[in-house]
């Protein structure tokens, strides 16, 4: 995709495709907003929310055609949807406690599979999984929570794909502002500021007109007092390391190498953010109190283990371990160009949600089209047993999630005809003959060109995905209908 100002981006993540285009017919706004929600709600699932909401649109649009009243369709697809959701609650999910440790590793490789990591799966999988039960806290109410934003990513071009690696702690791409400073600092008391730390400059249009020269030696040192006074503030309240988003001069480095202090400028401000929110501390903009004096308060500080500035693969970066609120992960990503790494992120983003959503949720569903098939034999069989209109909606519901390993095998070049008959044949027999339950785990092998059980085969995903997906498809379609 090229963008109006010629930015390109290279990408199959459905989310990022969908926000790139400028749409402006009013329901396929609603459709890229659709996965944009699914985005924040689960992180993952956004290109399938998309088709099967567009699915069931035209499906519905053939029986407002035939007569049937928009009002009996909505009625028909809510109930749909669901008994869809609470026959995946009943039937379909699984417990990962009966699964094991492989359930994470097998839920990120599903999410990779069809993107860009999905050759290296196995050593990127292990990374997330890694990266996302590190950052594991504790609620007050004592349930486990698994907070995205203590994972940080990082992209650094150059080498391949497979160096990338998982840093324990947090890392920031930026070096000491001076080689003589420390680097290494142990328990270190970080400020963390937005702003400054120069020599006081004249503000536009203002001028100093000097009439005796003796007095221009005078406004020089008010000029570096100013400084140092600013500086020496900072190393009073105890702060033996300074991260800043502006600029640091000369003078002020001065000051801080002789007291020994680490000082990082033109770190970017989420950055600094996420720093001061797992160091305890607080983003200061300005010096200035109430009382218009300057002052600083050693409780904005943050506190960490040690901060130090370490080589990983010939570039420089500061790391913070032992961070005093919660742990915190970074990833470093290396790939040949801009591109590339941005669409690993995307990727890894992916995955990360898709891990963090087995942790809390516990519960996961066989992939590869199981549970749609599993779903559209249900919903045809619950739509025999009503006896209004709506049973026409439900079974254009039925026949509408089918759009999904229908996409599915087309992508992978097998005969989508073939294979979603032999899939749905699979699920009618799991669903009538009680000596059959497990054929209810049967899906797409998408490589083979067969049908198998998926849950062996460690084909797995969230329910969440699966749950979010039918209820936000399903009311963007009921939106568009009214």
């Amino acid at each position: 995709l090229v963008d109006d100002i010629g930015d390109v981006t290279v990408t199959n993540d459905g989310a990022t495709i969908l926000k790139q285009l400028e749409v402006e017919h009013p329901a396929a706004k609603i459709l890229v907003e659709l996965a944009q929600t699914q985005d924040e709600a689960v992180g993952d699932g956004t290109t399938s929310v998309v088709i099967l909401a567009a699915e069931l649109l035209r499906r519905s649009d053939e029986l407002v055609k035939n007569k049937i009243h928009p009002t009996n369709v909505i009625a028909g697809i809510k109930l749909a949807a669901k008994k869809a959701i609470e026959y995946i609650k009943s039937d379909l999910q699984l417990k990962t406690d009966t699964l094991g440790k492989e359930t994470l590793l097998n839920a990120a490789k599903t999410s990779m599979s069809s993107k860009i990591l999905g050759s290296e799966s196995d050593f990127f999988a292990k990374l997330v999984v890694d990266a996302v039960s590190n950052v594991k806290t504790i609620t007050p109410s004592g349930k486990e929570k698994y907070p995205i934003k203590s994972i940080n990513i990082l992209k650094q071009h150059g080498q391949s794909a497979k160096q990338s690696a998982l840093v324990d702690g947090f890392a920031l791409n930026c070096t000491r502002a001076s080689q003589q400073m420390p680097r290494t600092i142990k328990n270190a008391k970080i400020a963390i500021l937005d702003m400054n730390l120069n020599r006081g400059r004249m503000k536009f249009g203002v001028q100093v007109l000097i009439t005796d020269p003796d007095k221009l030696q005078g406004i020089h040192d008010k000029e570096q007092a100013m400084v140092r006074d600013q500086v020496k503030m900072l190393l009073d309240a105890g702060a033996n390391v300074i991260l800043t988003t502006k600029g640091i001069d000369d003078l002020a480095l001065k000051y801080f190498v002789e007291a020994g202090a680490m000082a990082v400028r033109r770190c970017t401000k989420e950055d600094l953010r996420r720093v001061a929110k797992l160091t305890g501390g607080k983003l200061v903009t300005s010096f200035a109190n109430l009382e218009g004096e300057e002052s600083f308060d050693a409780d904005c500080m943050g506190h960490a283990a040690e901060v130090s500035e370490e080589t990983l693969a010939g570039d420089d970066l500061i790391f913070i371990r032992g961070a005093k609120s919660t742990s915190c992960q970074s990833i470093i990503l290396r790939g040949a160009n801009e591109f590339l790494l941005e669409e690993m992120h995307r990727s890894l983003h992916d995955s990360i949600c898709v891990v963090k959503r087995v942790l809390e949720s516990k519960h996961v569903v066989p992939g590869g089209g199981a549970v749609e098939a599993a779903l559209s034999i249900f919903l045809e069989r619950f739509a025999h047993t009503i006896e209004t209109r709506e049973q026409l909606a439900i079974a254009a519901f039925a026949d509408a999630l089918l759009v999904i390993p229908k996409t599915l095998s087309v992508n992978a070049a097998q005969d989508a005809t073939d294979l979603v008959a032999k899939l749905r044949s699979y699920h009618n027999e799991a669903q009538t003959d009680a000596k059959q339950k497990k054929y209810s785990r049967f899906g797409l092998d998408l490589m083979e060109g067969t049908i198998r059980d998926n849950i062996e085969h460690g084909v797995l995903e969230p329910s969440m995905i699966k749950i979010k997906y039918i209820q936000f498809a399903s009311e963007a379609a009921i939106t568009i209908l009214r």
